[in-house]
């Protein structure tokens, strides 16, 4: 057995979008990254450290995942960027783990027989052995000996099977391994001359000729993209320009397709591997899936089920998450008697309990319910599932003028609207990913989610109609409401913005097998956001609350009391902008709302808070609802929050642009502020259009 290696390995580890590549990352590193059955999940490099009980360690380096070093999309070309330095010797791993899915073995090998051009130990992970039937088990030691890769180690990381034989085959990889120059192409190939020609100046920079340079060659054939990704002069780059066009034309005159050329000649250095007599290509896949998705994917029935599964989830929310949610309430109210009670009277009292403990307090009352949606879209999600929304959706998503992959950003985008807008680069064309990133903050994230509960839980009444609570309708009258407007937006968007080079791309969605997600996994992911809900947003609310205090507690009069809080700081400043707000129903109070809210949405809530228990006299924190629901208009003296003006804000909250964050990663992935700033503009007018037809609609309508 050989020794380990004295210096700290370095391990890249490469496979095809929902191989499960990224739950093998956890394992090996117990790390606890995000796992989702469907791609685009991993669009960044990530890294972390394996350590063995000898105190030896391997630096485990995530990749992307990608279907071939063919670039079509910005995470692939992540993968072919880095593999292309690694093939000019500059920062070089020690292996590369290819995780290879056993249930679709012919299509994962392709993309380990490019890996296996380069001058690296390949180690092919033979993940999801647990989906294949007893019969039709693949043989590693075939597939080791005919590939010519270090190991195949059989493996199901759903059922941590196999991960220690993982972990011992990296610990005993020696320092030195002599490799064949495993070379796919040969002399017979048609157009074999210039390929070779094309070679040899990619190799003028980077040395002799080897299988990788002969490769990158044929991609350049395949996929003009590849020349961004070549470390050539612009001289070296235009011959190869010249020799490609040539080959392109000749290849059409003969009926090919050039995009063919290197997948023609794969799938074929394949086949003369691997001989299709052998078990190896008689996989299958469990077949109870497929019949599953007869009835899942069907375009009138699924849409249903589907439609249905969203009211079930957000009248849930409502339903289960009532008795926590009144424990919290009562927990913060008694909070503040007991911090008023230990505090003297004066500023520091007032600032604890009305501007931190009733500001904060307001939010986390909504946790268990923003907890339920996270756990139920995590369910979707590492359920394979939503890969199946993908797929309906497809139709819907090109009518509206957007690639199918802008699905899975969208629907990320109900969680948090940053990490959709990051998943967005596994699209191909600039201009539908960039109209996919403007039309994805009006997907309802969970930021919302208070704002939502709030005015439904305090004017919709729970009433039934025609079976359904109304409450949970109104939820997802709020999702389907920005959900149907950004497909609109995105028709009228992509037919004004024009691509910068011309697309051919198609979608093509894997449909996984349906699996029992790892509860374990799951709980950690519900824990993890609720609790990056409540650091992030709570620092944010925390801030603003100690500053609205202020605003709504100062001046003071020459008695060193406290003005009435419309004279404060805070009601001059939305007394100021009242009389552009009140067409919408809104008074001054929701006015510094929408102000501090333009932070992130659930500031709505603290802020109210805030306000209405600086205003009350008892000097205890008072539940917001209740205040909300007992405020009178001073001019009709009718209530000043009725079902109608709380409609009116639930139309706004759902299309207003209120999250820097969004901004921010936007102009990162734009490198321009234009984009975040025509965001800002077109969300706002439409939020103040929207709010303004619905109220003065109802009034007109006689709805008060």
């Amino acid at each position: 057995m050989n020794n380990p290696t004295p210096h700290k390995m370095k391990v890249a580890l490469i496979g095809n979008p929902n191989s499960g590549k990224t739950a093998i990352f956890n394992l090996l590193t117990g790390m606890e990254q995000k796992v989702s059955n469907y791609p685009g999940i991993t669009v960044e490099k990530k890294s972390g450290i394996m350590h063995g009980d000898d105190g030896h360690s391997v630096e485990i380096l995530d990749m992307p995942g990608t279907y071939s070093l063919i670039p079509g999309s910005m995470d692939e070309s992540i993968v072919t960027q880095q593999i292309s330095q690694w093939a000019g010797n500059k920062d070089k791993p020690d292996a590369v783990i290819s995780v290879v899915d056993a249930s679709n073995l012919e299509r994962n090998l392709f993309l380990t027989s490019q890996l296996l051009d380069l001058d690296i130990p390949v180690i092919i992970a033979l993940n999801m052995m647990d989906l294949v039937e007893n019969g039709d088990m693949p043989d590693p030691e075939l597939i080791k000996s005919r590939l010519g890769v270090q190991a195949v180690i059989p493996m199901s990381a759903l059922k941590q099977e196999g991960i220690q034989n993982l972990k011992d085959e990296l610990f005993e990889l020696p320092s030195e391994i002599e490799l064949n120059n495993r070379q796919m192409l040969d002399d017979s190939y048609e157009w074999s001359e210039q390929i070779d020609s094309i070679a040899n100046l990619i190799a003028k920079n980077n040395g002799n000729i080897t299988a990788f340079t002969k490769a990158q060659a044929l991609r350049c054939l395949t996929s003009e993209r590849m020349l961004q990704h070549l470390d050539v002069n612009e001289n070296a780059k235009t011959e190869i320009l010249s020799l490609r066009s040539e080959i392109v034309k000749s290849a059409m005159k003969a009926g090919k397709l050039n995009s063919l050329m290197e997948p023609v000649l794969r799938y074929k250095w394949l086949k003369d591997q691997l001989d299709k007599t052998q078990e190896i290509d008689t996989v299958k896949v469990v077949s109870v899936s497929e019949r599953v998705d007869g009835i899942l994917t069907h375009p009138a029935l699924g849409m249903g089920i589907f439609i249905m599964l969203l009211y079930f989830i957000f009248q849930s929310i409502f339903s289960w998450a009532s008795a926590p949610m009144d424990f919290i309430d009562g927990f913060i109210v008694s909070l503040g008697e007991f911090a008023g009670g230990l505090i003297p009277p004066g500023l520091v009292h007032d600032l604890v309990v009305e501007g931190i403990i009733a500001g904060v307090g307001a939010i986390l009352i909504f946790l268990p319910q923003i907890l339920i949606l996270i756990f139920f879209l995590v369910l979707l999600e590492d359920s394979g599932y939503m890969a199946r929304v993908a797929f309906m959706m497809d139709r819907i998503m090109s009518s509206a003028g957007l690639h199918g992959k802008s699905i899975l950003p969208l629907m990320s985008g109900y969680a948090c609207a940053i990490p959709g807008i990051m998943s967005s680069r596994t699209i191909e064309s600039w201009k539908e990913r960039l109209v996919t990133m403007l039309v994805l903050p009006l997907m309802s994230c969970s930021a919302r989610l208070p704002v939502y509960s709030l005015l439904i839980g305090a004017f919709v009444p729970p009433v039934t109609i025609l079976g359904f609570e109304a409450q949970g309708l109104t939820m997802v009258f709020a999702y389907f409401l920005g959900t149907i407007t950004a497909f609109i937006l995105a028709l009228v968007f992509s037919r004004f913005l024009l691509e910068d080079e011309p697309q051919t791309s198609s979608f093509i969605m894997e449909m996984p097998p349906y699996r029992m997600p790892l509860w374990r996994s799951v709980f950690r992911q519900v824990y993890g956001r609720g609790m990056g809900f409540v650091k992030d947003a709570g620092q944010i609310i925390m801030a603003i609350s100690i500053v609205l205090w202020f605003l709504a507690s100062f001046p003071k009069n020459d008695l060193g009391e406290s003005v009435p809080i419309n004279q404060s700081y805070a009601g001059k400043v939305g007394q100021l902008i009242e009389p552009v707000i009140e067409p919408l129903g809104y008074d001054w109070k929701i006015g510094i709302s929408l102000i501090t809210s333009f932070a992130a949405r659930e500031v709505l809530v603290s802020t109210l808070a805030t306000i209405y228990n600086v205003e009350a006299e008892d000097g205890n924190v008072v539940p917001l609802k209740t205040a909300m629901q007992k405020e009178m208009n001073p001019k009709t003296g009718k209530q000043q929050y009725s079902m109608l003006v709380a409609l009116s804000l639930l139309v706004f909250y759902v299309y207003a642009a209120q999250c820097m964050a969004t901004f921010a990663i936007i102009k990162k992935e734009t490198n321009s502020w234009k984009w975040p700033a025509f965001m800002i503009l077109y969300m706002t007018l439409l939020a103040y259009g929207g709010a303004f037809a619905v109220y003065q609609g109802g009034l007109m309508l006689g709805i008060g």
